[in-house]
């Protein structure tokens, strides 16, 4: 019988932003470490020398490549292609070294620079894929308006993209839709991702108050959300709204003027270090996203106690929520629908109550306990 602990590596590109990967990442592979034994080395090719978002176990090697990709933001389309083809050469050697020397049982990719190669290298380990996008929004190019070399570039990419992941040992995918519209794959199974964190107790959904956690970027529907609330702060003077989230606010606080939403009861805040306070100085939680890959932070609200209206976009919500259970889903990009559906709750208290409690037991399905069960079981299976 073979007890040595199982050795797993990731391959993520870097640790220092405060995202969701980068979260569910350090998670994951800190409790596989702590309560599993396994030996995990994450291999990052970007951000050498930033500090960690979050803290990571002292038992997890971190190796970094030094490839900068993030060279390429700078870079103009046509200029991009070559100078990443000329990283990814470097990649595919410095990584091909390290996996040789490591000889892990399995590599997980989270399905960015080194999907185009890892299945090639011949370490002995078994290749898993982890994408934490809906496929609709997986690498989205654009290419409705785009030039020509940019849609042949989209078209070659998807192409190349599917020959790879058929090569891959697993596939894993955030819900059981998504993992459907992989119609091509036989290898593709469904891990939701686990909750960050188990609040100390549930808010008492006595404050007037309305929250949203959302970068602030065209596909998480801040603009929708407050052509919302302003049809909302109408009906309800004493009821206010904030927004946590990282990114540019300036186009949204502009659209606050030009809806004259009330100021003093609707604020845009930057990104918090203490969500869970957020969440417990509430009393109703609202994701107005154009589409979600999973959604955790409706998850993170649940856990909390708070009922949820979300749209019912692709492809996370109604993989979590159970409409008229445990929150509201209301029409996908609907602004009246999801106007109405806030009202409704900030009127009905005693339904207020009965979601969030509902929302509570719910929310003990993504606990990291359970899920990485799953994960390990997985990882036996291969």
């Amino acid at each position: 019988m073979n007890d040595k602990p199982l050795k797993i590596v990731y391959c993520t590109p870097a640790l220092y932003m405060a995202g969701g990967v980068e979260r569910v990442l350090t998670l994951k592979a800190n409790y596989f470490a702590e309560h599993f034994g396994y030996d995990i080395t994450i291999i990052l090719t970007d951000g050498k020398g930033k500090l960690f978002a979050y803290p990571l176990s002292d038992k997890i090697k971190v190796v970094n490549l030094d490839i900068n990709f993030e060279e390429l933001w700078t870079c103009s389309f046509i200029k991009k292609i070559f100078v990443y083809l000329k990283k990814q050469r470097v990649y595919k050697r410095k990584l091909t070294a390290e996996l040789m020397r490591i000889r892990p049982d399995i590599t997980i990719s989270t399905l960015r620079r080194e999907i185009n190669f890892i299945t090639s290298i011949k370490d002995g380990s078994k290749k898993v894929g982890e994408l934490h996008v809906n496929r609709a929004n997986y690498r989205n190019f654009q290419t409705e308006d785009a030039g020509v070399v940019k849609r042949v570039f989209a078209r070659l990419w998807s192409y190349n993209l599917l020959t790879h992941l058929r090569k891959l040992d697993k596939l894993v995918v955030l819900t059981e839709k998504d993992k459907k519209s992989w119609k091509e794959l036989d290898s593709v199974t469904a891990i939701p991702d686990p909750l960050s964190f188990e609040p100390s107790s549930v808010s008492h959904l006595a404050e007037k108050r309305v929250v949203a956690v959302a970068r602030y970027s065209h596909e998480k529907g801040i603009d929708l959300l407050l052509n919302a609330w302003a049809v909302v702060e109408n009906s309800c003077s004493e009821w206010r709204l904030d927004v946590y989230g990282d990114g540019d606010r300036e186009a949204y606080e502009r659209l606050i003027d030009q809806l004259r939403i009330d100021r003093s009861r609707c604020c845009l805040h930057g990104r918090t270090n203490d969500v869970e306070r957020a969440y417990m100085q509430s009393s109703l939680f609202v994701l107005s996203s154009r589409f979600e890959g999973f959604g955790m932070v409706i998850v993170e609200a649940m856990a909390c106690g708070l009922p949820v209206v979300a749209f019912d976009c692709p492809w996370g919500p109604r993989s979590i929520i159970t409409d008229g259970e445990d929150g509201i889903l209301a029409e996908n990009g609907n602004v009246g629908a999801l106007a109405e559906e806030l009202l409704c709750m900030i009127e009905h208290p005693e339904e207020r109550q009965r979601m969030g409690a509902n929302a509570v037991i719910k929310s003990a399905r993504y606990k990291i306990d359970r899920l990485a069960k799953d994960w390990q079981q997985l990882f036996e299976s291969l």
